[in-house]
């Protein structure tokens, strides 16, 4: 082999062992925070809300949440006054997506029993990219409002 060779087969080896070295870093690491869910104050829905924390280099999205509370579980966000049915919420690289009053939500519609206050309700959240995650939600005081 000539030089010229040997020099390109090097560069071209350590182009591709530091983008393998990148691939690592680019996933989602994601992680919930926070979570709640005030205790409905009707038998038919409830609200939840948490952090999702990216501390990964690449987006995701929250795409779906399972539950034996309920029938259906929908993923809202709130645009202005009006609150509206998503597909999905962007969770981006090195941020965090914020579930709260007022704004991104879940909505659990069709409650198979009406959670009080002091109970745990098990959910599993579902990702685009990241594997799902189990969340322990406990239930607050229905006028619940964490401390920011």
């Amino acid at each position: 082999m000539n030089r010229r060779t040997t020099l390109a087969a090097a560069l071209t080896l350590t182009a591709g062992l530091a983008l393998a070295g990148c691939g690592g870093d680019s996933a989602p690491q994601l992680k919930v925070a926070a979570p709640y869910m005030p205790q409905p104050v009707t038998q038919d829905m409830a609200g939840a809300f948490f952090t999702v924390k990216n501390s990964g280099g690449a987006a995701d999205k929250l795409t779906s949440v399972t539950s034996d509370l309920a029938k259906d579980i929908s993923i809202h966000k709130t645009v202005g006054n009006k609150m509206e049915q998503v597909n999905s919420l962007a969770i981006p690289a090195n941020g965090e997506l914020e579930l709260g009053r007022g704004g991104n939500h879940l909505m659990f519609m069709g409650l198979k029993n009406k959670p009080v206050k002091g109970d745990k309700v098990a959910i599993e959240l579902h990702f685009a990219t990241a594997k799902p995650i189990k969340v322990e939600v406990p239930v607050k005081a229905a006028d619940y409002a964490p401390k920011k």
